[in-house]
């Protein structure tokens, strides 16, 4: 990928599944960007999650860090994603996160479902998906 230059969220998500992207070109917003192009070429969340899941660990595994990929928060974060961009019918990731910019806020948005600091501190939602504890 060229610094700098835009790219469109199906060459993000492109880059990202063939774990082309470098470890500094794949932040929070980016993961965004890419949790949208995924959902709205799978159209079905469950299929979508399927890929990006599979795409997250292969990326974190090609950048030598199978162990950061957790299973809780991408699941909650893509069905954030996924409820956003069913509300807002937006056409590309840009335009979803200018109108949500809360998906931006990463752990503070996590943490009005979950204790962040405890969520990715527990072994088992690293591996499997938990649902929210009630306050």
């Amino acid at each position: 990928m060229v610094p700098n230059e835009p790219v469109s969220d199906d060459d993000l998500l492109g880059a990202l599944e063939s774990a082309q992207l470098g470890n500094h070109e794949f932040r929070h917003r980016e993961h965004n960007r890419a949790a949208f192009a995924c959902l709205r070429q799978h159209g079905d969340f469950a299929e979508a999650a399927w890929h990006f899941r599979r795409a997250l660990r292969r990326f974190a595994a090609a950048h030598g860090a199978p162990g950061r990929y957790h299973e809780t928060v991408t699941w909650a974060y893509l069905a954030l994603v996924n409820e956003r961009m069913r509300e807002a019918r937006v056409a590309t990731s840009t335009e979803l996160l200018t109108r949500f910019p809360e998906l931006l806020e990463g752990k503070t948005l996590l943490g009005r479902y979950y204790d962040v600091e405890a969520l990715l501190r527990n072994p088992k939602a690293r591996e499997v998906f938990v649902l929210p504890e009630r306050p």
